[in-house]
Formats: C-alpha cells, structure tokens, sequence
C-alpha cells in the first residue's frame, strides 16, 4: 500500500502540542476577577449569587446553587434525592467517574446501563430494562455536548416515580425539542472546569426548578448549617447557626464566580466557534471509509464539548493505540472519553465485570477524541485535518 508522500508535513508546522481542549481567557475575564480581589469579599460574597442567578436565567431555571466542582455538585444532588444505602441509582458507563461515584459517596449502588451506538449516550429502553423497585434516580450523562433522549427518559422517571438528575457537564448551551437543557430534569449538573464551555478554574452548579432540593442543596454544600431565621430550630441571636444536617465543605469563591460571570457574556460566542469548527471537520472527513462521524439526535442542538471520531478496525492495518501514538507524535492532543467505568479496578473489586454493557465497550475499543475548543484558529484546525488525513491514509487498507 502506498504511504502519502507528505506524512512529515503536519510534524514541521505544529511545533507544539495541541491539545484536545482549552479555556479561552481574556482581559474582560481578568479585569472581573481583579475587580473582586480589589474588593471586600473574596470568597463568600454577592457575586455567588449573582452567577447563580445569571446561569439559572440563561438555562430557564429558578434556582441553581453553585459548587466548588461538578463532581461536588454531583454528591449534592445525590444527596438532595434522598439517595442512601440500598438505593440504585442508573447511570452510564460512558462517562467520568464522577457519574457514578457521587452514587457510592451516598451509599448507594450504581447500575450502569448500555448506550445507543450512535449517539454514545445512554440508551432509554437499557433504562428501562433496568428499573428495580431499588432504583431511586437516574444520573442521565449527555456525552461530547449532545443532549440525552430526555424527554422519553423523564417520562420514565415520571412513570416510577424515580428522581432524574441529568449530568449536563458537556452540555451548557445545548437544547433538546427547542428547550435548554437545565429545564429538564428535577436537577441539572453544570461543570466550569477549564475544557468546558464556560470555565471558573474548577466549579460545579445544580440548577432545578424544586425549592426543596434548593434549599437542601444549600445547606449540603456548606457543612450542612443555616444561619437562615425561618429555617432555625432555635435562636439565640444573631450570630447564631445550627448544623441541620452532615455536610461538607463545598462552597465556590467570588473570585470563581466573577470569572464564571464575564465567561457567561461569551457563551453563545464560544458554542457559534465550536459549531463552526465541527462543520469543517464533518465536511473534511465524511465519506472517508472506516471513520465513524458524530451522529446526532435531530432533536437535538449540541453544544459540542468533544468530536469523537471512531475508527473501525476492519478497515486499518494498525490497532486504535498506534493510530493514537501517531497522532500524538505530530503533536495533534488526541485523547480517549472514556473507559466504560466499570472496568476501572475498583468497580472490578466491587463485582462489576466485562460484557456487562457490549455497546459501551464496542465504543472505546475504537474511540478517539480530536482538539476541539472555540480559542482554536484556522491553522489549527487544518493541522488536525492534515494529521487525521496523513495517518489514515497510512494504516487505510481496503480488506
């Protein structure tokens, strides 16, 4: 087979890694975190309050209660649906660990069902096949940006009387039927972490519409204590708290805050970019033979966290991993999300086991994420055409 003639190309014009994801920092976002530093509160102030509120308004929410990090807010919402020892909660393999272990920190039991093939996301009718009359919610993941199939999942939810909690941490900005996703389930998970659509360094945010999970969620994130006069037992004064419930310390800062508000402005922007950027990619790759594109839900608009192109191995004369080590090697930041959780060791150790979901599997066999962020400029984006096009045209053999 003839290899491309061009294949040091890519290597000469990246000089530097480029990496899968990125924030996309800027003076404005400087100057919002400065302003706070120059002022009197730094860590618990208004300007919580104020990101709380200007992320619940632009998702349709009317509460949302920031944390110090997803997963933080992951184990709040546990938490706040009364999950606990004997408890089942569904969830997907495909996802980071955090979807699942929010379950364990509560003491419940994670069941994790299939994904529909084509989306990555968790099937519904796996759903259904694996309610108990133990299940107590469902963790629904929308993987790489795209929503899950939430209307038939909140149906289900609906129908057994289950608590839906959709980790949303790929999906700010995305919609579902032509209704924001943060509207949806009875609690929504936004992450900020730095490759996400917004960043505050690291954060979290539960929003819900259900006042009782608010007010829950309050209390979990601050050592499980009020100060609040209508929720006390007793009062002896105004200095007065009490701790009503165990929980920990979980709180955001203004600093983070302020840098989650001025990133807000930019959002709409940073998801146009990340649209546009995925378009070229479609167009580049489609109708080269092996590589599986994104496929979407018609109903669904993504806010494109990932790409993932799959790369079927009957049509390669090299496995994922060396593919994989090529590309790093013309300094293209490709990366793999995710390994089916349960196959971690200590999911094993708990007696989950291979072949427990074979869409799951079948998926990261073949899986591999491309750079993908709004900062990223036209040069970039063709060095990661040119990268993907040198290494299959490579290892492509027609069997």
């Amino acid at each position: 087979m003839e290899k491309n003639q061009n294949q040091s190309t890519v290597n000469s014009v990246r000089s530097s890694m480029l990496p899968y994801g990125q924030q996309w920092i800027d003076n404005q976002d400087i100057e919002a975190v400065v302003k706070v530093l120059r002022g009197d509160f730094i860590t618990q102030g208004p300007t919580i309050e104020r990101f709380e509120s200007k992320v619940a308004e632009y998702v349709g929410a009317k509460y949302a209660v920031a944390f110090a990090n997803g997963t933080a807010a992951l184990h709040g919402a546990c938490f706040a649906a009364g999950v606990g020892e004997g408890d089942e909660v569904i969830t997907t393999p495909i996802t980071f660990l955090a979807s699942s272990n929010c379950v364990l920190y509560q003491s419940g039991t994670p069941v994790f069902a299939d994904i529909d093939l084509d989306t990555y996301n968790i099937d519904p009718k796996q759903i259904e096949l694996k309610i108990s009359d133990d299940t107590k919610a469902i963790i629904a993941v929308d993987f790489a940006g795209q929503p899950v199939e939430i209307d038939r999942i909140s149906m289900l939810a609906r129908e057994h009387g289950i608590v839906l909690i959709q980790d949303a941490a790929h999906s700010l900005g995305a919609s579902f039927a032509g209704r924001k996703i943060g509207g949806w389930a009875d609690m929504t998970m936004f992450s900020f972490h730095p490759v996400k659509h917004v960043t505050t360094g690291e954060g979290g945010m539960i929003v819900t519409d259900n006042e009782d999970y608010y007010r829950k969620l309050l209390l979990f994130r601050n050592h499980g204590m009020t100060k609040d006069p209508n929720d006390l037992i007793e009062n002896d004064g105004p200095w007065y708290y009490e701790m009503q419930e165990l929980g920990y310390n979980y709180r955001i800062t203004d600093l983070q805050a302020a840098l989650g508000l001025s990133q807000m402005d930019k959002l709409d922007e940073f998801i146009k970019r990340r649209r546009q950027i995925v378009n070229v990619y479609n167009e580049a790759f489609s109708g080269m033979k092996g590589l599986v594109l994104p496929k979407q839900n018609p109903l669904s608009d993504s806010s494109w966290h990932l790409y993932v192109l799959r790369w079927d191995p009957r049509h390669f004369s090299a496995d994922r991993k060396t593919i994989f080590n090529e590309l790093r090697t013309l300094n293209i930041g490709v990366h793999v999300h995710y390994i089916p959780v349960y196959l971690q060791p200590f999911y094993r150790k708990m007696g989950y086991a291979a072949g427990l979901c074979p869409n799951a599997e079948t998926y990261y066999q073949t899986a591999m994420t491309i750079p993908l962020f709004p900062k990223m400029k036209d040069q970039d984006i063709k060095d990661v055409i040119d990268a993907i096009k040198t290494v299959y045209s490579k290892y492509y053999a027609q069997f």
